[in-house]
């Protein structure tokens, strides 16, 4: 069994129940396996980064295996603005005046023309969209990377976030590098086992991933490198920060918030 997000963003959950913390968000768009069933629960493993977690079942639209293959990267268009409108096809007038919020890095499936489809059903999507996956794709930059992640500045943090309304370190990093064509993992540790190590933090270029790691030396936060020793990433906002080889410098408290273990290349 197979599904698809069609919500704008549906929290998804260590364990199946309201109560268990928030490890993830769906966005629009994003599809899915489902590998168990539980109650009113599912366990779904996400096509983009392979993550394992439970959703309510009555929050996705249920695919066939065929309909999951007719889903390519190169057709799915991303969302570029904050917010905006889908509309289910036929016109909104003729279905209730319905209409989805679409937020920033949200995927369209079988973009073409103004339209995309989850799966039989026909969306219309009157706005800017670019498809960062396509065969002949624009090739990024750091500067590129840079820009998309100042759309998110002030962000509050949320645990689990990968919206521009709450997101957390892991989440905002894997999305701007989504919206640039370059898919990473959920989470800070699993992200920092990709790249190409950077010897010294003087190497580093713009759009490079900097990690900090705790006491026991795990990785428990990410950032991206703007270049001019500043560094943006989600800590409670996502602000941009001071950053040298001992880690980042927050101006208002006067010291360093997070310890540097290691910086990678991804360009």
């Amino acid at each position: 069994m197979f599904g698809i997000c069609n919500l704008s963003i549906v929290p998804c959950r260590k364990e199946p129940s309201d109560k268990s913390e928030m490890v993830t968000q769906l966005l629009f768009g994003e599809h899915f396996e489902v590998l168990e069933e539980k109650k009113s629960w599912i366990l779904i493993r996400i096509a983009y980064d392979g993550y394992e977690c439970w959703i309510d079942q009555k929050q996705f639209y249920p695919l066939s295996e065929k309909s999951i293959a007719g889903i390519k990267d190169t057709t799915t268009a991303l969302t570029t603005d904050l917010v905006q409108l889908a509309s289910p096809h036929p016109s909104p007038k003729e279905r209730g005046q319905q209409h989805i919020p679409i937020v920033l890095g949200s995927s369209l499936p079988k973009y073409k023309e103004k339209c995309f489809f989850l799966g039989k059903e026909k969306y219309s999507f009157d706005e800017t969209v670019i498809f960062p996956f396509a065969k002949k794709k624009v090739l990024h930059n750091g500067e590129d990377l840079g820009r998309a992640a100042r759309w998110y500045l002030n962000t509050p943090y949320l645990w689990g976030g990968r919206s521009p309304f709450g997101i957390d370190c892991s989440g905002f990093t894997q999305i701007v590098f989504k919206i640039n064509g370059i898919k990473l993992k959920r989470d800070a540790g699993q992200q920092a086992e990709q790249g190409q190590i950077i010897s010294f933090i003087e190497e580093a270029q713009v759009g490079d991933l900097a990690f900090f790691d705790n006491e026991d030396g795990k990785i428990v936060h990410v950032g991206i490198i703007l270049g001019n020793e500043k560094i943006i990433h989600a800590s409670g906002k996502v602000r941009i920060d001071k950053l040298d080889h001992h880690g980042i410098y927050n101006e208002e408290i006067k010291k360093y918030s997070h310890r540097l273990r290691v910086v990678k290349h991804f360009l």
